[in-house]
């Protein structure tokens, strides 16, 4: 049986894998695979999600690749299923769009590598937990709010409804603005403002994330400025963003900020 050789160019599922048991099975990450810092330290990087090094990862011959819609290329993709048969990999697509999302996330990865010890009890308890997490996060005790969960600027860039962030929120009865779905897959699902949008002055909060774009305290007076009568935080990309075994502490989080 030829040995497992797993590529993540996915930092949550790298996360995962690792929560998993299967550390011993990744032999490639992206730089922005950094959790848990411990575990990863050692495992050579391929690049970032976006411009991952072909050559570098084909020579350390995955016998998996973990891609996702969102975060990774499709040319990424296609360049891989050109590889020679006999180096191709297999490609394992995820596409996790909300929370609840995470469950059939963790039965897709035990599906893929159940057959190595430990994984699929570990995927068991993962399942559970995140199960509890979602029971207690119920938006119907919580306040309705309006907010604006900004990812870049220059231009500000916002999360569509129908992305994982926005279905996290949601969860705590907070609804993303603006009221639109931005389809499968991409530049739709992550719209552009141009800051004179009229329903800015509905915006009842404005959530600065750390991640990708690294607001700080220097761009609350901006986000102000872009939302008047709304109020603006600084909070943690990571938890709301990062799917997989991240969901728990996520969920958890969202609770305490929306009590």
């Amino acid at each position: 049986m030829t040995a497992v050789r797993i590529a993540s160019l996915v930092p949550s599922l790298t996360e995962l894998l690792v929560a998993l048991g299967l550390r011993e099975q990744l032999v490639a990450r992206t730089g922005f695979c950094i959790h848990p810092a411990d575990a990863v330290r050692d495992i050579v990087k391929v690049g970032g999600t976006k411009d991952v090094n072909l050559a570098k990862l084909r020579r350390l011959r995955p016998t998996h690749v973990l891609v996702n819609v969102d975060e990774n290329r499709l040319d990424t993709v296609r360049a891989l299923r050109e590889w020679p048969l006999a180096e191709r990999p297999e490609i394992v697509v995820t596409h996790p769009c909300g929370p609840q999302d995470n469950l059939a996330l963790i039965d897709q990865i035990v599906a893929a590598f159940g057959a190595i010890a430990g994984v699929a009890e570990r995927g068991a308890d993962l399942r559970h937990a995140i199960e509890r997490e979602l029971a207690l996060t119920r938006d119907s005790d919580h306040a309705a709010q309006d907010v604006l969960y900004l990812i870049w600027r220059e231009p500000w860039m916002t999360v569509a409804r129908d992305t994982y962030i926005s279905r996290m929120l949601a969860q705590v009865n907070w609804h993303t603005l603006p009221a639109l779905a931005g389809g499968e897959h991409g530049a739709a699902r992550y719209p552009a403002l141009h800051g004179d949008e009229p329903w800015l002055a509905n915006v009842q909060q404005v959530l600065l994330s750390s991640e990708p774009y690294a607001f700080g305290e220097a761009h609350v007076a901006l986000a102000q400025a872009l939302c008047p009568n709304a109020r603006v935080r600084i909070v943690d990309g990571e938890l709301i963003s990062w799917y997989g075994p991240r969901a728990n502490a996520g969920l958890r989080y969202l609770r305490a900020l929306a009590a």
